[in-house]
């Protein structure tokens, strides 16, 4: 499978590229900055291009850039994208002294993110950390929801491969709400207790 990690010189862009590169995957590193995107590729035995190219002839498409840029970065690769499918892996966080929340907007950044593509658009691995995949695949199991089969299936194919335990699939995109929401609460975790929280999902086959 060929995969376009956009936003990929970020730290959690560029971690999950490392573990899909060390997983056997063709990886492409995306950025504005294609110079950029080429030096950071060639740390973890990629390839880089800035962003239109890198996804042109992926399989899947991971939408790796920070939440703020999510959205516009989405409209601005519309056409290059076509119908390759998307995994969104943004939240949008609030940060306060008494501690993390999600976003008070009712609808998940994958939610509007499909509304802007033709793609079909995913949502997952909300529950994994940067610092936690850049030092191998991150612990625990990935959660991924869709409303596109086959869609899903590439984005459940991909989470396997950066986890120690299994990935799931969470029922239809509009559970990216939660999924996204869950961010706040791993991010407040892990600042209570010093940590790198992970999910188990336990009581499945």
């Amino acid at each position: 499978m060929r995969i376009a990690v956009v936003g990929g010189t970020g730290d959690f862009g560029l971690a999950l590229a490392h573990r899909l590169v060390d997983a056997g995957e063709d990886v492409v590193v995306g950025s504005r900055d294609a110079a950029r995107a080429e030096e950071k590729a060639g740390e973890i035995g990629a390839r880089g291009a800035a962003n239109e190219e890198a996804v042109r002839g992926a399989d899947l498409v991971v939408l790796a850039v920070k939440a703020e840029a999510a959205l516009p970065t989405a409209e601005s690769l519309a056409a290059a994208l076509g119908g390759t499918p998307v995994l969104s892996v943004a939240s949008e966080l609030r940060f306060t002294k008494e501690g993390v929340f999600p976003t008070a907007e009712a609808r998940s950044i994958a939610e509007r993110t499909q509304e802007l593509l033709r793609a079909p658009v995913c949502a997952g691995l909300h529950s994994l950390a940067a610092a936690s995949l850049a030092r191998g695949p991150a612990g625990g199991d990935a959660l991924v929801c869709g409303d596109d089969a086959d869609a899903k299936a590439l984005a459940l194919e991909l989470a396997a491969k950066v986890v120690t335990g299994r990935s799931f699939d969470a029922g239809p995109l509009a559970s990216a709400r939660a999924l996204e929401g869950m961010t706040a609460v791993i991010v407040n975790l892990n600042k209570r207790y010093k940590g790198h929280a992970g999910v188990h999902v336990t009581g499945l086959p």
